[in-house]
């Protein structure tokens, strides 16, 4: 039923954990057919580059597997080219999966909202850099 990749990210996905010193975090749920999937996605940001991504996620195989490749993805995109990472995307790297499974795919919302979060806190990584605290958040 589950692709060879889809596997071997639900039993050894990457980048789990929550990241401390997060610029931003987001979240995002499963749609109408997995309504009880979830995943927090925390990011760091340095020159417009996402330069460390982590993910707590709940949920089917597809949705454990999905939030690990897009933090695969992620990691070392700038900005831009992350929040365009798709549903479709990830998919297509993961091997591909049946359509009514599409729904559980909640990594990509969960890092645009991560990445929204950064952009209203109005976050910038030379300033951070220049006041010594190497990102850090109270």
């Amino acid at each position: 039923m589950y692709s060879d990749e889809i596997l071997n990210h639900f039993k050894n996905p990457q980048h789990v954990g929550e990241l401390t010193a997060a610029d931003g975090v987001g979240i995002a749920h499963g749609g109408e057919q997995c309504p009880h999937d979830i995943a927090h996605f925390w990011i760091r940001v340095r020159a417009g580059r996402v330069v460390a991504v982590s993910h707590k996620t709940k949920g089917c195989p597809v949705a454990i597997a999905s939030s690990s490749m897009t933090a695969v993805l992620a990691q070392g995109q700038t900005l831009e080219d992350a929040e365009a990472l798709t549903t479709e995307l990830v998919a297509q790297k993961l091997g591909g999966m049946p359509e009514r499974k599409l729904d559980s795919i909640v990594g990509p919302a969960a890092l645009r909202n991560a990445i929204a979060d950064y952009h209203k806190r109005g976050c910038s990584s030379e300033s951070r850099a220049e006041d010594g605290d190497g990102g850090a958040h109270p």
